[in-house]
């Protein structure tokens, strides 16, 4: 690994997606760069774990990656700086006594105390991380960071290096890790390629894909509490896990667009319109950046026409070509917005937008053995929280298609949704999910 004086005291500016942030910024007591914006993600970890050695070896990941190690301005249009490597808190649970019943709950829980924690943006490291200990061979960890400065996918890429770094650590050895690009490159990158051919045909696609659309809203409810984002989760049966993979492989689709599909239906069936535009999050990362820790996701609006659609078949149909279009031309945001100026202006302090997103992290570990230890990731999270990562006015619906069930969330503003009726919605999509997919042919 490659940190000199000279990277640790540079600055950047801000990338596209933290601009975008910024325009909804707080200063750091609330919003995208608050104390409440975080990203969390857990693994199941089996064998004896060296203490002295993973804290070595969370230094390691944080020396590598700029991102942990950055502090943000928001003044003057912005700009971040990088910071010299501090060591990220480990915090040790003692769980012990705990029946294997019931490891899998308390699991979750030491997630969501996790994330409920506050977690300052401008106080580096922005990576923290917390074992939780059954027996000596049995553990969970659990990793945080702002989620200014790591996505989903960051999580997963920190946790894949922590696995290598620990695992020479333990034998008394320095990590060898491959050089990584870092964020302020990205950074340097995006600008450079911000005039090039592949942006200007990617402008003209939105210019002509976002002609005339408005983001669909949901109506708000003020319901008194304080502002915050809380979560309903649920599950499905077998059933659907199966028909819906099925299903995408006879529509030469992927179960996203299945799911996505599904979902314009069901917004059609509660507000009447046809014309569902709805954002979700893409990856926004290049190839060369594939192992860089930082915040690339993008927001992609997605323009599904139900007019003149027969059958669900013909829904799935128009979702692929609106999913095809769009993530072969995706860009920041912001760069979308100057192509469809009232894209957002449906947006407002009574109507406020709704998200979907069906997301496999790239690297998802499932029993997977680097070293003496083996990471099992936990993405079957069913328990309500009542506080949690903050995100911006609006509904975010989450699906991850697992082996035997759907898993789902609902992450919501609680001030402006009543959690029964955000129950309702959930149940109601679910239950609309398998009408479709049971009998994809009938007239809708």
């Amino acid at each position: 690994m490659t940190t000199t004086s000279e990277t640790q005291q540079a600055t950047a500016e801000l990338s596209l997606q933290q601009q975008f942030l910024r325009i909804f910024a707080q200063g750091f007591e609330s919003g995208p760069f608050g104390p409440h914006y975080t990203e969390v993600f857990g693994w199941r970890v089996r064998g004896r774990i060296d203490l002295p050695a993973i804290r070595r070896a969370l230094a390691d990941v944080v020396e590598r990656h700029e991102a942990l190690r950055t502090v943000v301005s928001l003044e003057d249009g912005g700009s971040q700086r990088v910071l010299p490597t501090v060591e990220p808190e480990l915090l040790v649970v003692d769980l012990d006594g705990a029946p294997d019943a019931d490891r899998e709950q308390l699991a979750e829980q030491l997630m969501i105390e996790a994330e409920t924690r506050p977690f300052p943006v401008d106080q580096v490291p922005l990576l923290r991380a917390v074992l939780g200990r059954f027996d000596e061979q049995d553990s969970v960890l659990v990793l945080c960071a702002h989620h200014s400065a790591a996505d989903v996918w960051s999580i997963q890429v920190v946790l894949r290096d922590l696995a290598e770094c620990y695992t020479a650590r333990v034998a008394g050895d320095e990590p060898r890790l491959p050089e990584v690009n870092q964020y302020r490159d990205y950074v340097v990158a995006q600008q450079q390629e911000s005039g090039g051919p592949g942006v200007a045909a990617a402008l003209e696609y939105w210019r002509e894909a976002l002609r005339g659309a408005r983001i669909l809203t949901a109506p708000v409810r003020r319901t008194g509490q304080d502002p915050g984002t809380s979560y309903h989760r649920f599950t499905t049966d077998a059933q659907l896990s199966t028909e819906v993979p099925r299903l995408a492989k006879a529509t030469r689709s992927s179960t996203f667009m299945v799911l996505f599909a599904a979902f314009t239906v069901f917004l059609n069936r509660r507000t009447g319109a046809t014309d569902i535009v709805v954002p979700t999050f893409a990856p926004g990362r290049r190839h060369q950046f594939q192992s860089t820790v930082g915040s690339f996701f993008n927001f992609v609006p997605l323009r599904v026409d139900l007019d003149g659609c027969r059958n669900f078949r013909d829904v799935i149909a128009r979702a692929r070509t609106a999913c095809i279009g769009a993530f072969s031309h995706e860009l920041p945001l912001l760069h979308v917005l100057a192509e469809a100026p009232e894209l957002m202006s449906s947006v407002g302090p009574d109507a406020v937008p709704t998200l979907f997103q069906a997301v496999q992290p790239p690297y998802l570990m499932q029993g997977h053995r680097i070293g003496d230890l083996e990471y099992s990731a936990i993405w079957r999270r069913v328990l309500p929280q009542q506080l949690g990562s903050e995100t911006p006015d609006g509904m975010i619906w989450s699906m991850h298609l697992g082996a035997t069930e759907v898993v789902g969330g609902l992450s919501f503003s609680r001030h402006l949704f009543e959690r029964a009726e955000v129950e309702e919605q959930a149940a109601a999509f679910l239950s609309l999910i398998s009408e479709l997919v049971a009998n994809p042919d009938r007239a809708i």
